[in-house]
């Protein structure tokens, strides 16, 4: 059932997480994961960091039911039990509650808000000091690009920070990673993989599916576009970065 993630993917992993001192002895890591081929990557690589790994930590998983008629994670509740991972299943009417409560807020931005929110909760009452997000180099990138385009302001997602009550990490040991690389390790493993995973976005395009094809247009031409932007936003994702 454990898949293995290929060499080149661990190596970026192991780099990102070394890079950015995301794991710690004795650290327990909640992994989020919402069925997408990103989260269920994630949770395979770091499955693999932990039965390598020269340091002890813990593993345990996170899945948010935002109880939307179009996105049904259930599934994953069988496919956890046969990984024999510590699994928290959280069921929240987040659909429901936007239609009441979002105000001018986008349903994006609010649900965002209200998953983060019942992680925290969830990592606080099992005592978990770690949250481990998918979020991948083109996200990054993708990120970056709206906004300094849309926002006038340059940052991007941080790699590594502690949350603002000062009581959890976040990291994000993908960042170095290519979306590329992830779909086709899902794919080769058969992950089971619950495709658009977003109950309200993915039905029309977004601003961060017209940086996509931005940047997908931008490679055909320059295929280190990535790496560049890389070494560009490199200083924005050490922003927070804890000290040891």
């Amino acid at each position: 059932m454990f898949a293995k993630p290929p060499k080149k993917l661990l190596h970026l992993t192991g780099k990102a997480i070394s890079d950015f001192t995301m794991i710690q002895p004795d650290d327990r890591i909640l992994v989020a994961v919402s069925g997408g081929k990103d989260s269920l990557s994630l949770l395979h690589a770091l499955m693999h960091f932990k039965r390598h790994a020269p340091i002890f930590f813990e593993l345990g998983v996170i899945t948010i039911d935002p109880q939307s008629d179009d996105f049904d994670p259930s599934p994953l509740k069988a496919y956890m039990q046969k990984l024999n991972i510590e699994y928290h299943y959280v069921s929240e009417p987040i659909v429901e509650m936007a239609d009441k409560h979002m105000l001018k807020d986008s349903f994006c931005a609010f649900c965002s808000r209200m998953r983060r929110g019942l992680m925290y909760k969830t990592a606080r009452n099992n005592n978990y000091n770690v949250l481990a997000l998918g979020q991948h180099l083109d996200d990054l990138a993708e990120s970056f690009l709206m906004s300094a385009l849309h926002g006038g302001q340059l940052k991007t997602m941080k790699a590594h920070y502690i949350n603002d009550k000062q009581d959890i990490r976040v990291i994000r040991p993908f960042v170095y990673v290519r979306e590329h690389q992830l779909r086709e390790f899902a794919n080769k493993s058969q992950l089971p993989v619950i495709e658009d995973n977003c109950p309200a976005c993915f039905a029309k395009p977004t601003q961060r599916q017209h940086m996509k094809e931005l940047l997908a247009a931008q490679e055909i031409n320059y295929p280190a576009t990535l790496q560049t932007l890389l070494t560009t936003i490199k200083p924005l994702m050490r922003e927070g970065l804890p000290e040891f």
